[in-house]
């Protein structure tokens, strides 16, 4: 079985990605729904020699969606519908001028009902993005905004420990109470304080 998705735009620019066998991986990258959509829009933005560009605008949309409850709600809900979808990220994209292949992309993700995996679009991407320029991305929540300071040394300690150089994708829980949590691929690296309680609460009720 084959499926095929286009982008396309205004410019009179047009891709299409073929789903199947054909295109069937062992990379954990782009498995998925949201790897295909993601490699997809790396693999344009590639070509078109703007990968810098698209990524700074892929992840302003992110920062958006982090932020902003309402749009959060706008991407996960089934009730709303694709014409209410539609003409939301339409202005939101207006708003934040983001054009070009971001905004093309993202109105398809839009027009086939794919806004609930949109988060693990933009991940894939930064993973895609970050492997290209020989980084590994790591996922990175702190009970606080880390200063510039502070993820340098995060950043230059990861790179100690994996021997590469580590792009942060950064991420606020204040009920960490103190401490990071660092995830490096499939390998996390704990070190808050609320875990450390947690881990020693269980060990109490153990020994009761």
């Amino acid at each position: 079985m084959k499926y095929n998705v286009a982008i396309s735009s205004g410019d009179k620019w047009a891709f299409t990605l073929n789903w199947g066998l054909q295109v069937s991986t062992t990379d954990p990258i782009i498995a998925g729904m949201a790897g295909r959509y993601a490699s997809a829009l790396f693999e344009l933005a590639l070509e078109a020699g703007n990968l810098k560009e698209t990524a700074k605008d892929i992840n302003a949309f992110g920062k958006l969606l982090r932020e902003n409850e309402d749009l959060q709600r706008l991407v996960s809900s089934p009730v709303i519908t694709a014409d209410q979808q539609h003409g939301a990220i339409s202005a939101i994209l207006d708003k934040a001028a983001i054009k070009g292949l971001v905004a093309n992309s993202l109105m398809l993700i839009t027009k086939n009902r794919r806004l609930s995996g949109l988060r693990d679009i933009i991940k894939a991407f930064n993973a895609l993005h970050a492997r290209h320029k020989g980084e590994v991305e790591a996922d990175v929540t702190s009970a606080a905004e880390l200063s510039d300071d502070q993820m340098k040394t995060l950043k230059s300690t990861l790179k100690a420990a994996v021997g590469q150089d580590v792009e942060l994708r950064t991420n606020v829980d204040p009920s960490l109470i103190g401490g990071l949590i660092v995830k490096v691929g499939s390998r996390m690296i704990d070190s808050s304080l609320k875990t450390k309680l947690n881990n020693l609460k269980t060990t109490m009720k153990e020994v009761g």
